[in-house]
């Protein structure tokens, strides 16, 4: 497919070198995306300061099915510099879209919850009853913020797993609710 491109330079003198690079840099997010319905490049020249300029802008309208991506950035005072770094959030985002279309964005589980179903403060350690009936080993060290003193049997707590020598063990106990000082 061709990609749809419009190019605006404002108060930048039109150059086929400019226009070149930024068709490029178009056709290159082609590689990462393939059903970009529409491109609008617009690259402003800095506001001329009687001493310095200013970083020049670029903004990139990507039109894609069910969604518009827009990176607008003042990046830098070069302005093949301020292009390239302007396409490199687009080809970012372009590809954070496409990974959501495939479903592929990673979702952060939460910890499991359990209670506390046995404690052995003399020996520093107890288990844990999660909802489906099985039982955690935890340590004492296992529990965050020195909170192992304020277990009581019943205690609500979220925890994480893993493998022990013995069954499975709690690396991490974090008491729910109000903190105690």
């Amino acid at each position: 497919m061709q990609l749809p491109l419009q190019v605006t330079l404002r108060d930048i003198s039109p150059s086929e070198a400019i226009e070149v690079y930024i068709r490029e840099r178009a056709a290159k997010l082609e590689q990462f995306y393939d059903r970009i319905m529409s491109c609008r490049v617009v690259v402003e020249a800095p506001v001329r300061h009687h001493r310095k300029g200013g970083p020049y802008k670029v903004r990139i309208d990507l039109t894609v099915p069910g969604d518009e991506l827009v990176v607008d950035r003042q990046v830098d005072e070069d302005l093949y510099v301020a292009i390239r770094d302007a396409f490199h959030v687009a080809r970012r985002r372009l590809e954070d879209h496409a990974r959501r279309q495939r479903g592929a964005v990673k979702v952060h589980e939460a910890a499991p919850r359990a209670h506390v179903g046995k404690l052995f403060p003399d020996e520093g350690h107890g288990f844990l009853e999660t909802p489906d009936g099985r039982e955690i080993y935890f340590h004492r060290n296992s529990v965050k913020d020195s909170g192992f003193d304020r277990l009581e049997i019943g205690t609500e707590v979220r925890f994480t797993e893993e493998p022990g020598e013995q069954g499975p063990q709690a690396s991490t106990v974090t008491i729910v609710g109000k903190r105690h000082v």
